[in-house]
Parts: structure tokens; sequence; C-alpha cells
């Protein structure tokens, strides 16, 4: 029988009892905690739900596997296509304007001058108020008896119905998407804009570029790590938009308002189509991973936002 050396085999765990591996160990060992709830809370049910996105399951009884049939469905499914197609025009309406309004926010509150603070803070008042709230409050801004009914009123105008028509009813939803969002990517800006030397901006006026000559020639190149990350930021946010419409239209009318977080919303918690509204949380969480890649390809690594 061949012996087996002890010592070697001793020899080959030593590092276990070296400084540097604790020192090494101990981060992940303080993130434990931390990754177990997160895999208790995030990614336990995330594979839950992707096995349900391939049954037959209303919470009554057993899950049924079906295969693709739930793909099928959504496919044929002219709703889903409908808040498809209003998340598409959500996208397209929102994420220009907090791409570019913010900005101007920001180059706007860059100065050094008096009171500035208080407009800093005017600003970003709207994204510290509840949503609830700012959605209840909009709703009577648009009633029909709203403060902008009247405004138009005493213009001589026609009321428009902000929440009830089909034409105006996802665009009322945007402007409190983009109210909402506004100081809170101006303040994006700021920390960028707060970091480019002002220098640059003497050495332009020097050379004859002044207003917003400058800003298109220094700011905007500067910025464009910012931008890029506001742009991704905003798409995915308006992408997975839910509470205003909630509160203010729930889809209506005619699902003119819907979109596709509110559709998954009314499969999985009114209709109790629990696997068929995982099937649309799949898609969804497609469409976001696709957005989150596309962010790590346009956004610089940290050594070019430094030189910045």
């Amino acid at each position: 029988m061949e012996k087996i050396n002890i010592r070697a085999w001793d020899g080959k765990f030593n590092f276990i009892y070296s400084e540097a591996f604790w020192r090494r160990l101990t981060p992940y060992l303080f993130l434990l905690p931390a990754l177990f709830i997160l895999g208790l809370t995030v990614f336990l049910p995330a594979l839950q739900a992707f096995y349900l996105s391939f049954t037959r399951y209303d919470l009554i009884g057993t899950p049924e596997w079906i295969g693709w049939d739930n793909f099928r469905k959504l496919m044929g499914d002219r709703i889903f296509w409908k808040t498809l197609g209003n998340t598409l025009l959500y996208l397209v309406g929102v994420v220009p304007i907090l791409v570019v309004a913010p900005l101007g926010l920001a180059i706007l509150v860059n100065r050094q001058i008096r009171g500035i603070n208080w407009f800093r803070a005017a600003f970003y008042t709207p994204v510290v108020i509840s949503i609830v709230v700012a959605g209840i409050a909009w709703k009577f801004i648009y009633a029909e008896n709203g403060l902008l009914n009247q405004l138009l009123k005493l213009l001589g105008l026609e009321s428009i119905g902000w929440l009830t028509s089909p034409q105006w009813a996802i665009f009322s939803v945007m402007a409190v998407t983009i109210w909402k969002g506004l100081g809170y990517y101006m303040v994006i800006y700021l920390a960028g804009l707060q970091s480019i030397s002002a220098e640059l901006y003497e050495a332009a006026a020097i050379d004859g570029s002044d207003g917003l000559v400058k800003h298109w020639d220094i700011t905007v190149p500067l910025m464009r790590p910012y931008l890029v990350l506001v742009a991704v930021i905003s798409a995915i946010s308006a992408t997975k938009v839910f509470e205003e419409v909630y509160i203010m239209t729930q889809g209506q009318p005619n699902n003119s308002s819907k979109t596709v977080v509110y559709y998954l919303y009314e499969q999985a918690f009114k209709d109790f189509q629990i696997s068929y509204g995982c099937t649309i949380g799949l898609v969804l969480f497609l469409a976001i991973l696709g957005l989150s890649l596309l962010n790590l390809k346009l956004l610089p690594g940290q050594a070019t936002a430094q030189k910045i």
C-alpha cells in the first residue's frame, strides 16, 4: 500500500493560515449576507418567473408545462403589440427631452451667483415628491375643470380631455414623467459640468468662442459620458414606466396610454394569468438587458471619465 506523505499534503493548504489569504477573503465574507438576501429576493424569484413563463399557472393548482405556447400567444396578442407601440412612443417622446433639457438647466444653474442654490433646489423638488402625490395632483390639473382647461377657457379655447382623450392621454402622462425627471438628470449633468476646468472656457473665449458656441465646442464633447449615461437610464426608466399610468389613466381610454409594464400588471394581478404575465416580464427583461448592454458598449470607461 502506498504511503501518504502527511507533511506534503498538509503543506498544500498552508496558504489558509497566511494573512494575505484572509485579507483577500474578508471582503467577500462581509458581502455574503447581502448576496444571500439578493439571491433570496431577486435571483430566486427571477428563476421562478422564468420557469413559470413556460407553464400554465393561474394561482389555482400546480403549474402545467406548455412549452412555447405563452410566447405564441404573445405574438398574436393585439393588446400586447398596442402596449409595445405605446412604450416605444414613450421612449421617443420622453428620452430626447430628458437628455437635452436637463443639460440646459445644469448649464444655467452652474454659476457662482447669489441665490443660485435656491434655483437648484426648486428644479430638484419634483424628484423628492412622491409619485403618488404628484400623480394625484396632476390628475386635478388635467381634470375637465382643472387648471389647464381653465387657462384654455381664459384664452377663448376649447377644453381638452387631457386624460380622457385617446389622442392626449399618453402625452399627458409623458409630461409628468418629464417633470419628475428633469431635476434628477440635471444633478447628474451638474456633477459633470463642475469637473470641467474653467480654463478651457477662458481659452475658448480668447479664440472667439462664446455663448452657445463654447458649450457646443467644449461642454457637449466633454459631457459625452454623462449624455450616454442619462440616455440609457432614462430609456430604461421609460421602458419600465408604471406608476404614472396606474395613478392617472390605468391605461385608458381604449388602451391608448397602456404600457407593457401596466399590461403585465393587469395579466398577472387582475386576471391572475401569472404565467402569461411572467412571459411578458421575460420579454421586457430581455429588452432592458439589451439597453444595459448598449450602455456598457457606448459609455466610456472610468479612465475617460476621470480625464474629464
